[in-house]
Formats: structure tokens, C-alpha cells, sequence
């Protein structure tokens, strides 16, 4: 379902838990029938639902991808122009977001080296998984592909790379523009994001039949070790997201200068919403009251807080890239560095775009992106998606805990020589 919005994104509302529950029957349904007569007719129906569904899933994501990159970095180059304040926050942010997905590039492959994926995975990988995956290039064609010489072709073969960077710089250009002319365009994207939202918000209220028709034949392939494997799955994926959330006690400690015990404190009744809500707009008042606990200036808090919470995700990046590293361990995807560092610079820039939207909206126009740059089949995610709920849970506390956090560090800046203003 979707509630219309008249100047900014529709919300779209999604059935998790069910979606969750079609996973888990269809793994089990594909347990019990697995060998018996029954099974292949079973089997016949389930598999071209599952691939209508997922085909469904895929065909939105350049097209949402390119609208909320574009708003969303526009917003952000505004929020620059809005002061010294704004733009001491958007240098932590940027910088935050960067740490966050070289830590993942560092850490998700030796904790998957130490901890591998269990036997029974392979189900996960579609009999066609790799028609995904894609040639990486060397360092020199790494450079020289940094722009397309024809956005549409890159379109058209779901290049990503340089498409994030075409319109990374498409937003940056729209701010430069008279303010009539930046307006239609950015209320163009504005509804075609919308539309796009739209679609998505269809094909996902019926992700309890399309994960069930797939599970079926992942069961088939992987028994009871698909359940083992999602386990594993969350915690490693989850792990990234800890790695970002201790980091937010680090930047409380050494860019706010607050002690860690103050700190830990104050953020408790904020962290306590986060994990009840799941979403980091319901803390907001927490946050402020966790802010104020920790003697922050309230001009500085109730600008930094808001604006973080419009267009910082402090954990998207690492736990964006786990999932990719997850499925290419899975499929058998070789990660040098150049492939890492494709995957991490497109993390970079879609998590400004991937801001304020449920977390199985976002977590597939963020991971798709990033998956098909490394050259990484991305079928394995319209069955992750069904346990997006729990990985989630970690990703608001993490959030959470790190916009609070830069906000003790912009605060702990001194006097900026201005009053925060409002983007």
C-alpha cells in the first residue's frame, strides 16, 4: 500500500512480516515435498511465479535509483550552502560514510574466511544466477570507466558505476541552475522517484507469494542448511553494521569529547526507540533528548539532528557491501581490490539516495546497484529481502547512535562563527 505525498516521496508500507512467514513456509513446504511425486508439479507452478516476481523487482531499480540520487544529493549540496554548521556536518558525514564501507571491504572477508557460508548455500543461486554477473575491469579500465560515453547504453546494461557518477553529477549541476529551472526538474524526478515507488510498493505487496514460489526451490536445492545459511547471513551482515555502531562511541569520545560512560547514558533511551521502531525519524525526539543530556548546544542539535536523519545512514555503506560480499562468496565471485573498491564508491553514492525509506525498499535499490558494479548475481536478494527485518534492527541502532554522535562532534567544533540555519 502507498500513501500519496503532495511534495515529497509516497510511503510505502510493507507486509515484513509476512513476507518473512512466505520464506519460512516455502522453505519448509520445499523440505516435506522434495522427492515426492507431488513435488514436480509443484515445482512447475512455483518457478515461473518466483521469476515473474523477481523480474518485477528488478525493472525498477535504475529508473528509482536515478531519481532519489538525484534529489537526494541536491538536498544535501543545499544543506552545504546553508552554512559553516552544515557544512562541518556533511564533512563528518561524508567521511563517516566512507569508513563506513572500507570497513566491510577490510572486515566482511576475513570474518566470512573465519566463519564460512554453510554447505546447503548454493540453493540460494537460481539455475540462470549468473546471467548477473559481470566482467570487472583491470585498474586502467577501472579509471577510464568512470564515465560513460552514453548514459542510455549504460542504462541498458545496468552499468552502474558510471550511471551513480552521471547522476551524482546531474544533482550537483540542478542546484547551479536559476531556481525555477532546478525546481522543474527536481519536481520531475520528484514524481518519477514517486511513480517508481509506486511500482515497487505493487511488487512488493505480493513478496509473500513471489519469496514463497522462490523458496520453494531453494529448500529443493539446499534442505535444511538454507535455514542455517540465513542465520549465518544476518549475523555476519549484522556484524558490519556493530563494527559502525562502535564507531559512533568512537566519534562521541574523540570528535565530541564526551566520555564514554556520559555517552553510553545519554544514548540509551534513544537506542531504546530505535530498537522498538525500527525507524530513525521515530527517534528523532529521543535523539534530541539524548543531545541534551549531553550538554550539546540546542541550536546545534536541532539542526544537526534533522538533517542527519534526512540524509545520513551512517551504516547503509557497510552493511550495503556485506550483503554484496555475502552473494558473491556464495555465487564464487573473485573480489580484488578493484572490484571492492567499485562496489564501495557506489555504496558511497547511493546511500545519500537511499534515505528515509523502509528497509526492504531500500535494501533493494541500494544492493542491487552495488551487486551489479561488483559484477555479483542479484538474484540471491529477492530471498534476503524476507529477513531484511532483522539486519534492520541493527542498522537504526547503528544510525542512531552515530547521528547522535556527529552532532557532539559539530557541536564539540566551537563556534562556527554563525547560527545554524535551517537547509
Amino acid at each position: 500500500m502507498t500513501v500519496a505525498k503532495e511534495n515529497g516521496l509516497v510511503e510505502v508500507r510493507i507486509p515484513a512480516g509476512w513476507t518473512l512467514a512466505g520464506l519460512v513456509a516455502g522453505l519448509l513446504l520445499g523440505m516435506l515435498l522434495h522427492g515426492t511425486p507431488g513435488f514436480a508439479l509443484l515445482e512447475t507452478v512455483a518457478a515461473p511465479v518466483g521469476t515473474i516476481w523477481l523480474n518485477a523487482l528488478q525493472m525498477t531499480i535504475i529508473p528509482l535509483v536515478a531519481s532519489l540520487l538525484v534529489l537526494g544529493i541536491s538536498q544535501m549540496a543545499r544543506a552545504a550552502s546553508a552554512g559553516r554548521v552544515a557544512r562541518t556536518t556533511i564533512s563528518y558525514i561524508l567521511g563517516i560514510l566512507a569508513l563506513s564501507a572500507i570497513s566491510t571491504c577490510i572486515f566482511m572477508p576475513l570474518l566470512l574466511d573465519a566463519f564460512p557460508i554453510p554447505s546447503g548455500a548454493a540453493g540460494f543461486l537460481m539455475a540462470d544466477g549468473d546471467a548477473g554477473a559481470g566482467e570487472v575491469p583491470g585498474i586502467a579500465a577501472f579509471i577510464t570507466s568512470l564515465v560513460a560515453p552514453n548514459v542510455i547504453a549504460a542504462a541498458a546494461q545496468t552499468t552502474m558505476l558510471p550511471l551513480t557518477i552521471f547522476f551524482a553529477l546531474f544533482a550537483l549541476a540542478i542546484v547551479r541552475l536559476p531556481e525555477s529551472q532546478a525546481e522543474t526538474l527536481l519536481a520531475f524526478f520528484r514524481a518519477l522517484g514517486n511513480a517508481m515507488l509506486v511500482i515497487i510498493g505493487w511488487v512488493l505487496a505480493v513478496a509473500p507469494v513471489g519469496v514463497f514460489a522462490l523458496a520453494i526451490g531453494v529448500a529443493a536445492a539446499g534442505g535444511g542448511g538454507a535455514f542455517v545459511t540465513l542465520a549465518h547471513y544476518i549475523l555476519t551482515v549484522s556484524a558490519m553494521g556493530a563494527i559502525v555502531l562502535v564507531g559512533g562511541y568512537v566519534v562521541a569520545m574523540v570528535g565530541g569529547k564526551r566520555s564514554p560512560l556520559a555517552f553510553i547514558r545519554a544514548m540509551l533511551p534513544s537506542q531504546a526507540v530505535a530498537l522498538s521502531t525500527q525507524s530513525s525519524l521515530a527517534s528523532l525526539p529521543a535523539m534530541l533528548v539524548s543531545a541534551r543530556r549531553l550538554e550539546v548546544k540546542e541550536a546545534t542539535a536541532d539542526f544537526v539532528l534533522p538533517l542527519s536523519v534526512a540524509i545520513f545512514r551512517a551504516t547503509s555503506p557497510a552493511m550495503n557491501m556485506a550483503v554484496a560480499i555475502y552473494v558473491a562468496h556464495l555465487a564464487g565471485v573473485s573480489l580484488d581490490p578493484v572490484t571492492l573498491a567499485t562496489g564501495a564508491l557506489v555504496a558511497l553514492i547511493i546511500s545519500v539516495g537511499s534515505v528515509s525509506l523502509p528497509g526492504s525498499i531500500s535494501f533493494v535499490i541500494s544492493v542491487g546497484p552495488i551487486a551489479l558494479a561488483m559484477g555479483v548475481p542479484i538474484e540471491p536478494l529477492a530471498l534476503l529481502v524476507a529477513v531484511e527485518m532483522l539486519p534492520d534492527i541493527m542498522r537504526t541502532l547503528g544510525n542512531v547512535t552515530m547521528d547522535v554522535a556527529v552532532t557532539t562532534a559539530v557541536d564539540h567544533s566551537g563556534d562556527l562563527g554563525e547560527e545554524p540555519v535551517q537547509p
